[in-house]
């Protein structure tokens, strides 16, 4: 009975073809409920009769994602994916390629994992590297099978997704609570990740939420295609979409583009764009991938919606690092599902080419339909005594001289260690996820903390108690012992994750990971000239004067003295720490061809690893070429005319004793 109607429910929620009545359905599902009850030790967790939820859920655990949930590269014009299927075919050396195109639902990630055709989990995006665990909310949609349909899955795989609110419960659940005097939601997105986050699973069944699935991970995939998985998806009881199909030339992705761009108003879910894949596994590896996004794929973003609305007045904001920032205020007009009120203008000099007077009328839309920006305004309907928006030349918050960057549009406020919005954004960003990952500690408690006097600078964090944190308004005993168990599991955050904590100009999360592994210390970044960082790869003398000049800040010594002296960790891992292999000391290798163990990028580690050097072109000091398939009549022409050795996949993993 219950493989019967977990295969009624793929037809009615995944095909939209229903093969009986609702009221035989729900016949069968009451026929069910009584067999169950009759035979309790028969009873099923994944039983369609389980899909109501239960109240039982209170909390959600954050889960480690096995292979980490990577974003796409965004283009916003044809050109630009143009762009993006020549550098494809660049890369494969001119070897034949598919592109498949999908829909981008505007929804909530998800991934979900099945054993032996059953679901084991589900975990949200989160931050890439984890996310939490809602498979009891999951459980209740419809479209997402509990039980596979017989076929030939994998023991174990995992499917990744979106959870989607579709436009028909949106605005039903909106008018519902508009009716209740409930605050709306601003968009389906919005809703459905509100929805999957509730408590009551009972609750998030009754909002019909609905699901799409465009990505299938096992280390036993049935085929080679990205293509003929999801359609062997599809047949498991997955819900594919319908625009998805392959192509094979430039016309064929820019005529998908052009349809799409019209017909999407059409679907009963909300997109904002397109996503294009090489189709073949094997290839997607050997294009590998960039330090936040695959290489072989990239998300085409619909044009924005555009609309024009009055300007109330311009605010002047300090941020993290000193940029003061106008931002046009607003009267609110509804853009891409969301209601606008505030829009950045980034800089003065943009304002001034926008040349914006008090009470202008303005054009706004949104960059990727997520960030509202400014793109005109409309002069006919100005005042005639409408008088200019002038930059201010003092910070808002604390009134010193704003200073220009040289070679920069940006205004900034000098006073680093006394302007309050610098001083809490450092706060804040030391303690969020990507950082030091202090659980607790957003942009209010920030506020409060300084506001008090308990945290004016970030080494001050490690001076607090439960006792003190807990007699704060706001924070109570529970959330009290939350930003104590942070701050010391913080302590155990890598060294390349506190550089980037520290807000050191123009270091970002990348450039972090990269000095860390130059300097392997603290004690040795402390030591080092000016010089020494420049020669540092990926640094050069503009971020090496930043460096220097912020280590040598009596505000800055302080808080890396109190880190140390609290024992945050200031120096490489051991194991990152450990000596190299030296099996390719003094070797310098050619990647060309494509390979179907590792891909290139994990190839250049393996070689970096054992002391060699990579080299992007063949010449005399080149030591050997490691040829996969498909390797240029070029490079394969000028190994032959200079007697460098190519090797083989094979040959070289049996040298490096990976056979």
């Amino acid at each position: 009975m219950r493989e019967e109607i977990n295969r009624h429910n793929y037809n009615y929620y995944v095909l939209n073809s229903p093969e009986i009545s609702d009221f035989n359905f729900d016949r069968l599902l009451r026929r069910l409920e009584k067999l169950e009850k009759e035979f309790p030790q028969y009873l099923d967790p994944l039983s369609p009769t389980q899909r109501v939820g239960s109240d039982l859920t209170k909390g959600f655990e954050h889960v480690v994602h096995a292979r980490p949930m990577m974003s796409l590269s965004n283009t916003y014009s044809i050109n630009e994916v143009d762009e993006w299927f020549h550098r494809v075919s660049k890369a494969l050396e001119s070897e034949d390629f598919s592109i498949v195109g999908e829909m981008k639902f505007d929804g909530t990630s998800i991934s979900l994992t099945y054993h032996d055709g059953r679901l084991v989990r589900a975990v949200t995006r989160g931050d890439g590297t984890q996310g939490d665990d809602v498979t009891a909310n999951v459980k209740t949609i419809r479209s997402v099978p509990l039980q596979l349909l017989p076929g030939d899955w994998p023991q174990d795989f995992e499917i990744r997704g979106e959870i989607l609110m579709p436009w028909e419960v949106f605005e039903k659940l909106n008018a519902e609570r508009a009716y209740n005097e409930e605050p709306l939601f601003a968009n389906p997105r919005n809703a459905a990740s509100g929805t999957l986050k509730t408590q009551d699973p009972r609750e998030v069944a009754k909002r019909h939420l609905d699901a799409r699935f465009y990505y299938l991970l096992s280390d036993n995939l049935p085929f080679d295609s990205h293509y003929e998985n999801m359609l062997a998806a599809q047949h498991w009881g997955f819900k594919v979409s319908k625009a998805m199909t392959t192509m094979k030339s430039l016309k064929e992705v820019d005529d998908y583009i052009a349809y799409w761009d019209e017909h999407r108003k059409e679907l009963p879910v909300a997109t904002d764009g397109l996503v294009f894949k090489v189709n073949s596994l094997r290839q997607q590896l050997n294009l590998g991938y960039t330090a936040k996004s695959p290489r072989w794929a990239v998300a085409f973003k619909f044009n924005p919606e555009r609309a024009c609305t009055p300007l109330r007045f311009v605010s002047f904001e300090t941020g993290r690092m000193g940029i003061v920032t106008p931002v046009a205020n607003l009267e609110p007009v509804q853009l891409s599902g969301t209601i606008v009120k505030r829009a950045s203008l980034h800089n003065n000099d943009i304002m001034q080419e926008l040349d914006i007077h008090q009470g202008d009328w303005l054009y706004v839309e949104k960059a990727g339909e997520i960030i509202p920006q400014i793109t005109g305004v409309e002069k006919s309907r100005r005042q005639p005594d409408a008088e200019k928006v002038v930059f201010v030349d003092k910070c808002p918050e604390c009134g010193t001289p704003l200073e220009r960057i040289y070679g920069d549009a940006a205004w900034v406020c000098p006073n680093k260690y006394g302007c309050r919005p610098q001083i809490t954004g450092r706060i804040e960003h030391f303690c969020a996820r990507r950082m030091m990952n202090i659980d607790g500690i957003g942009e209010e408690t920030a506020e409060l903390l300084y506001n008090c006097g308990l945290v004016e600078r970030i080494g001050q964090l490690y001076d607090l108690t439960e006792e003190r944190l807990a007699s704060l308004d706001r924070i109570g005993e529970k959330t009290a012992r939350r930003i104590i168990k942070g701050i010391e599991d913080s302590k155990k955050v890598p060294f390349e994750r506190v550089l980037y904590a520290l807000s050191i100009p123009n270091v970002g999360e990348t450039t972090a990971k990269r000095l860390a592994n130059g300097v392997k210390s603290m004690a040795h970044l402390k030591e080092m000239g000016l010089e020494e960082l420049s020669a540092l790869q990926d640094i050069g003398p503009v971020i090496a004067r930043n460096i220097h000049d912020f280590l040598r800040e009596p505000v800055n010594a302080d808080n890396i003295e109190r880190l140390e002296a609290a024992g945050v960790q200031m120096q490489l891992s051991a194991d990152k720490l450990a000596p190299k292999g030296d099996l390719l000391d003094g070797k310098t290798i050619v990647i060309s061809g494509t390979f179907a163990r590792h891909s290139r990028d994990e190839y250049k580690e393996i070689i970096e690893r054992q002391g060699g050097k990579n080299a992007g072109s063949i010449s005399k000091k080149t030591s050997f070429v490691l040829a996969g398939e498909n390797m240029g009549p070029a490079k394969r022409e000028k190994c032959e005319k200079l007697g460098i050795p190519m090797i083989s996949e094979e040959d070289f993993l049996s040298m490096i004793g990976e056979a």
